[in-house]
């Protein structure tokens, strides 16, 4: 794990993997300084402490097919999706964030269909925070899906025509959502009702000399940042080179 001065991208490493076998698709950091890292094919789940540079807790989840992709803090619990299984993985959390022992696998159901590639991918709250929204890129053509925490059913949110079939990180800002449809190189930004069952297209941000694939953004300030994963390049080396872009965040 790396961390960067966002004006220089200068930084140093804080957090050293465990290895190439042990990768990290997703994370989030909590107000204690630790981090929730999604392991991705490895189906693992790991925690690190920012302070120390160590790895606390590492779960293992799913199955053989498991990708765990992408994490969202609650103030219970973290929540993983699973790319390539039809479920969410919530590990509990104490008053000051202290991870549980166990992992608690949460099927999905109600309107949830599970494609063959890649289905399950970014997750957030309902501006409410009554419930969880995640990307499936699979259903309807790519869908933006509520999920009721306690029980797993799914019910497709109402966005009207507009289609996420590269729907990837997810970023809640007020009633604004950002969902970054990585290989478009483009963010639609949708606003929702609080209940987060009715969302309306406010704009489309792109940024062709800028994004190379894009898979997740997150907020400082007046800006989103958006690493991009170089999806566009076939066989990555140590020499292709990474960068991080940033965009206006829309006003609402």
């Amino acid at each position: 794990m790396y961390r960067a001065n966002l004006a220089t991208g200068r930084g140093r490493i804080v957090i050293q993997g465990p290895g190439p076998e042990h990768p990290v698709a997703g994370l989030k950091i909590d107000a204690w300084g630790r981090l929730f890292l999604c392991g991705g094919a490895s189906g693992e789940i790991r925690i690190a402490d920012l302070r120390t540079g160590r790895i606390t807790k590492t779960f293992s989840v799913g199955t053989d097919l498991t990708l765990v992709n992408d994490v969202f803090l609650t103030p219970d619990a973290a929540w993983f999706t699973d790319s390539f299984e039809p479920q969410l993985y919530k590990l509990p959390l104490g008053r000051r964030g202290e991870p549980a022992d166990r992992v608690v696998t949460v099927p999905l159901s109600g309107d949830w269909v599970q494609g063959a590639v890649i289905t399950g991918n970014g997750i957030t709250a309902t501006p409410d925070g009554r419930a969880l929204l995640v990307v499936n890129d699979f259903a309807d053509g790519g869908s933006l899906m509520r999920v009721n925490p306690r029980t797993g059913v799914a019910r497709r949110v109402d966005i009207g025509p507009l289609l996420l079939p590269n729907g990837d990180g997810l970023l809640l800002l007020g009633r604004l959502l950002y969902v970054v449809q990585q290989r478009q190189n483009a963010i639609d930004v949708l606003r929702l009702d609080a209940a987060g069952t009715r969302g309306t297209a406010v704009t489309r941000i792109t940024d062709p000399e800028h994004f190379r694939v894009p898979t997740t953004a997150a907020v400082h300030g007046d800006r989103i940042y958006l690493p991009n994963a170089r999806f566009d390049v076939e066989a990555p080396t140590p020499e292709t080179d990474y960068d991080v872009v940033s965009v206006e965040r829309v006003r609402a």
